[in-house]
């Protein structure tokens, strides 16, 4: 029970969640957030232990109803901020937060855990990939010199630059930013009217410099749902040089889509609060990205911006409302270029936005992007499935000769949320695991400890560099997918899901009436000192998600007519890490060959960055995003039964011929160190010796 209590003794207690890591418990009321933190696994920076010296420890009450959690949180359900508490957020500039070790706990409450306040930092998974592209940015930079302005000759000094580009550069009607226009005069005469011009699209100059300089930055961001991803690259070279991702703050509104489509709705500043959650995000990550690199925000003169439909919507500030109900209507479909400044969004005064284009109501401008990184519609014959896995999947099917397009409802599942142990990608998270089919003990690798469990060295006498770098904090996505698919091989869940009634009595099995519990983690290998178990409502929800997501591509499969795909493209972050043999085990994609399964990376970051290196790719983009043919899965009489069906693990009736390659493939003999895919073959080896 908490130490810090406020104004005596308390029986009663409060709902309180932590977000994003969406952990959340009842506790009792006069707990500092602090403590509840703790006490919940969530890691927040404190390095005075509450002194309230160094302020690293804040949290955003949120205010309002979050139907999506069950709760409606306020500041006032915490107490007040002392003075000496407000002298301090006033002198950090963070007024709209407040210190969890002054925060004693009142009511209901939901608090959001900035970045910065995180004592152990999502570990974002959304890399740039190496792929090359023509360059041919939309911004580019031209050296001119301008005729001087003489008596009796009135054409302006933009009429002069406007001649000096048409002479040496053959660029002709064009407009120029009126924030440019304010300064021309003296800019043209700073260097003896010699100056470089900034053009965007060959169609309006944004900028205006004396003499010659070079360097010309944009930026390429994906929006997802849980993480946005930015990559700043040099316009003139292609080079990436920057990355910067963080978690997407309205997730502190929702989990998945359809929850913050909620939030819109019945919250009436809902959409503004989330609209400006994503703008704010969208600026820390300009200022941090061009820091890197000795650079600021301002150098940022293009950008391209990708997100699902309902991520569009609310970073153009537009009501999502459309999207949650049939038709699904988009407030518009098309690209469209958006000055930054007018977002809210601080870049270059004169930097455009590209937004991608969407296909339709729940496949959006990520899903176009992913394409043009990928490019399956030039393939002749092959049938290429292409599945970006998050809370919602988009997924595509087909060649050169039509494509298919389809959206399924997954959930959060995939990302750690709505698991009992669950959280996201972190230092701490198991990612990997092999369960003994023999002994039904687990072992696991966590991230930011290469070592597997079993060789870890753990208690008091043991010295420090022989102790685990990471005790296990929780499981994180790619986690949760072998763990479940270890224990059916197991044989400690069946088919169905449940748990094996015939392992009641076994060390690593509990069960509470007919639903049981599998032990992962003992008590000694936990960072909180309390066993990591993975539940029956767990494996539900796992089955759930991937039912849904095998349902969806089975209907592209049935309306192009085919009965198996030639080859399988994973995107995104869970989609590049989750490994591609349990995926199938598990039956979260078709059968299909297993080398012929592969991960693209984050193909909608390295599609948005093509559309910003290549300003052809946007053209392609919006050519592709009216060409493919959307299937509305949410009306589908047949989703149902084909959901229905993909509940079973791995399918209740579709075949998998490859199943038997795949399986060997999970069981072989591991090398020497452990590595994935062992089965736990090196363990029984060491037991027998």
């Amino acid at each position: 029970m908490s130490q810090n209590l406020k104004n005596g003794s308390h029986t009663e207690e409060k709902k309180v969640i932590f977000m994003p890591s969406g952990r959340r418990e009842e506790i009792e009321a006069g707990t500092s957030l602090l403590d509840a933190a703790r006490n919940m696994g969530v890691e927040i920076e404190s390095i005075c232990g509450g002194k309230l010296t160094c302020g690293k420890c804040m949290v955003r009450i949120e205010d309002g109803v979050f139907q999506k959690h069950g709760i409606t949180s306020s500041p006032n359900n915490v107490t007040p901020p002392s003075e000496k508490e407000q002298k301090l957020l006033e002198r950090m500039g963070n007024t709209d937060y407040r210190l969890s070790c002054q925060c004693f706990v009142e009511g209901d409450v939901l608090a959001f855990v900035p970045e910065e306040a995180r004592a152990q930092k999502q570990v974002i998974r959304k890399a740039a990939s190496d792929k090359q592209i023509e360059i041919k940015a939309a911004v580019r930079k031209v050296y001119v010199e301008v005729d001087t302005a003489e008596l009796g000759e009135h054409r302006g000094d933009w009429g002069r630059l406007q001649d000096a580009l048409a002479q040496q550069w053959e660029l002709e009607n064009l407009d120029i930013d009126w924030l440019v226009l304010r300064r021309l005069q003296s800019v043209l005469r700073a260097d003896d009217w010699r100056v470089t011009v900034t053009i965007w699209q060959d169609r309006e100059v944004i900028e205006v410099q004396p003499g010659y300089v070079e360097g010309t930055y944009g930026l390429a961001v994906d929006i997802g749902s849980t993480t946005i991803a930015g990559y700043l690259c040099n316009l003139r070279t292609g080079e990436v040089v920057a990355t910067e991702s963080q978690m997407n703050p309205q997730i502190t509104y929702g989990e998945d889509l359809m929850s913050r489509v909620s939030f819109a709705m019945t919250d009436k500043d809902g959409t503004d609060k989330m609209h400006k959650a994503v703008i704010k995000a969208l600026n820390s990550i300009a200022a941090k990205i061009t820091a890197q690199v000795d650079l600021k925000a301002k150098d940022i003169q293009d950008a391209v911006f990708v997100g699902n439909t309902t991520m569009t919507h609310l970073l153009l500030g537009i009501n999502p409302i459309e999207l949650g109900g049939a038709p699904f209507a988009l407030a518009t479909r098309d690209a469209m270029d958006v000055r930054a400044r007018e977002l809210g969004v601080r870049l270059h005064q004169g930097a455009r936005i590209h937004v991608l284009p969407s296909e339709a109501g729940h496949v959006g401008g990520d899903n176009v992007s992913a394409l043009i990184s990928e490019e399956p519609y030039l393939q002749t014959d092959e049938q290429i499935l292409m599945v970006d896995i998050g809370t919602n999947a988009e997924i595509t099917l087909g060649n050169q000769t039509i494509m298919y397009s389809a959206s399924s409802p997954t959930g959060p599942a995939f990302e750690g949320a709505q698991i009992a142990y669950g959280m996201r990608a972190a230092p701490g998270a198991i990612e990997r695991v092999r369960i003994d089919p023999e002994t039904k003990v687990g072992r696991f690798r966590v991230i930011g400890e290469e070592r597997w469990s079993t060789e870890w060295q753990l208690g008091d006498d043991v010295p420090e560099f022989e102790r685990p770098g990471q005790l296990a904090a929780g499981i994180c996505g790619s986690g949760i997918i072998e763990v479940i698919t270890e224990m059916f091989l197991a044989g400690i869940i069946l088919a169905d899901g449940k748990f094996n009634p015939a392992l009641a009595e076994h060390e690593r099995v509990a069960f509470d009436g007919r639903s049981g519990k599998y032990m992962l983690a003992t008590a000694a290998e936990s960072r909180t000192g309390e066993p990591i178990y993975v539940t029956q409502d767990d494996v539900r929800a796992i089955q759930l998600a991937k039912a849904a997501l095998y349902a969806g591509c089975k209907l592209l499969m049935n309306r192009a007519g085919v009965a198996a795909v030639d080859r399988i493209v994973l995107a995104g972050a869970f989609g590049s890490f989750i490994d591609t043999k349990y995926a199938m085990l598990l039956g979260l994609i078709p059968d299909c060959e297993l080398p012929k399964v592969t991960a693209a990376g984050n193909a909608a970051g390295d599609g948005a960055r093509f559309a910003l290196l290549n300003k052809d790719k946007r053209t392609e983009a919006q050519r592709i995003a009216e060409w493919v043919t959307y299937v509305e899965t949410a009306v589908d009489p047949s989703f149902q039964d084909e959901f229905v069906g993909a509940i079973a693990i791995p399918h209740a009736t579709d075949p998998f011929p490859h199943l038997s390659d795949v399986l060997a493939t999970a069981v072989q003999t591991a090398p020497a160190g452990g590595e994935a895919g062992d089965g736990g073959g090196r363990r029984r080896r060491r037991r027998r010796k």
